[in-house]
């Protein structure tokens, strides 16, 4: 029988317009040591490893939700395809034969254009890039093994985790199964300040490794909205049935785009410090159209395509999650010998067979006006108005939209989403 390895894909992203500005703790203090970024004025540089998997990882990010897109009804969705590819990344160092080529496959990777090796430094580079300290937004990522003392792993996929992926390992005793899953998932509550708890619920009796991916988001909108604008109002589930959401409003400038091809509104919302949003409008009807034509060039094509307009633009406020067996996912998608008994992750450890018994995913995501719920911050904006011809458009997310957040320095999609029903909180 082969022992089990348990992918505990984490993330939390919190999409939020918090205070910035406070001293780095010590753990952060040790992320900047870690991760000490590249240069970010050559971040344009098309040679740059992480600019080599960054249309992989959005081909990736597409493929993924249209196969979750199957299976979700008419549910919420939201995940990070980044957390996901960067995991199975990780894995694939000690991963060999067929079972590495499906994992490559089901990522996206084609290597007669990217060779492995180029793969790895991308992701390297990813997170270099996204901790970096001296960002104006909050956002880390990171990996961490916890191995159990019956497993030996190879030195070289010790050094390679490390150098690549700057993963931490942790030593950890799954005999005392109860204490294992304590403490995996108190590691889980800090990396994710408290928003993820008891995630991991037990562990199959043969598991000797679990792997953990966690990435936190927390970011200010450029222009954030007044919660004096915020108003209760009517979100449109469908053509007959509705519920109450708070619906906040502005009236400014914001790049946007009609696309008429797709029947769409396509609305950028940008934060401080290089991360931006998309959210995606589709008219009466078109939602399917839209998702189906989801691609790393139809997002090009939008971004391409913003132009400067000002909006009546109204967006709920909303707290949902959403919770995936990865494991089901991706045997879908054709990745199937990493979690059976034919595979070959010989590459992990002497002397063991190993196989991926569980891959979780949990994502959550926060939007309002200024991400701190106890703010006792009020902010009046008096403007001047003048009639204009023709008059402002009025984009109002009052019905099923779509939301990607993107991190413009890696050119990575962080989050991936569809908002069916804002007032539904759990996944």
């Amino acid at each position: 029988m082969k022992s089990a390895l348990y992918l505990c894909l984490l993330l939390l992203g919190l999409q939020a317009q918090g205070p910035h500005g406070s001293k780095l703790n010590d753990e952060e203090q040790e992320q900047e040591k870690l991760h000490s970024p590249q240069d970010h004025s050559q971040a344009e540089g098309e040679h740059l490893p992480h600019t080599k998997i960054a249309p992989s990882n959005s081909n990736f990010a597409f493929r993924f939700y249209k196969q979750v897109r199957e299976e979700a009804g008419n549910k919420n969705i939201f995940f990070s395809p980044l957390s996901i590819s960067t995991a199975f990344a990780m894995l694939s160092l000690g991963a060999r034969s067929n079972t590495l080529r499906q994992l490559h496959k089901g990522l996206a990777f084609n290597l007669t254009e990217r060779e492995e090796q180029e793969i790895h430094e991308g992701f390297q580079h990813v997170l270099q890039l996204l901790n970096d300290p001296h960002r104006d937004v909050q956002l880390n990522m990171g990996n961490a093994l916890f191995i159990d003392g019956r497993l030996q792993l190879l030195e070289k996929f010790l050094r390679d985790v490390t150098k690549f992926y700057y993963s931490e390992a942790i030593s950890s005793d799954f005999q005392n199964s109860p204490e294992a899953v304590k403490e995996i998932n108190k590691y889980i509550e800090t990396k994710t300040h408290s928003k993820i708890v008891d995630l991991v619920k037990s562990l199959d009796p043969e598991t000797v490794m679990v792997l953990v991916n966690y990435i936190f988001f927390k970011g200010s909108w450029e222009r954030p909205f007044s919660n004096l604008a915020t108003r209760e109002d009517d979100f449109f589930l469908d053509t007959k049935n509705s519920v109450k959401v708070k619906m906040m409003h502005q009236s400014k400038d914001f790049n946007i785009h009609r696309d008429e091809k797709l029947s769409c509104w396509v609305v950028e919302m940008p934060y401080k410090g290089n991360v931006t949003s998309l959210f995606v409008l589709p008219d009466e009807g078109a939602m399917k159209q839209v998702e189906d034509a989801l691609l790393k060039e139809t997002v090009s094509n939008w971004m391409e395509s913003l132009k400067k307009r000002k909006i009546y633009l109204d967006l709920p406020k909303f707290s949902i999650s959403g919770s995936y067996d990865v494991k089901n996912l991706f045997e879908k998608m054709g990745v199937t010998e990493v979690f059976s008994d034919q595979a070959d992750l010989s590459g992990v450890a002497e002397n063991s067979l190993l196989k991926v018994s569980k891959a979780i995913h949990k994502a959550a995501v926060d939007v309002r006006e200024n991400g701190t719920e106890a703010a006792a911050v009020t902010v009046i904006e008096v403007t001047l108005y003048s009639i204009e011809i023709p008059p402002p458009p009025h984009i109002s997310f009052n019905k099923p939209f779509l939301m990607i957040i993107i991190d413009k320095i890696t050119n990575s999609i962080l989050f991936l989403g569809k908002i069916v029903n804002p007032a539904s909180k759990e996944d």
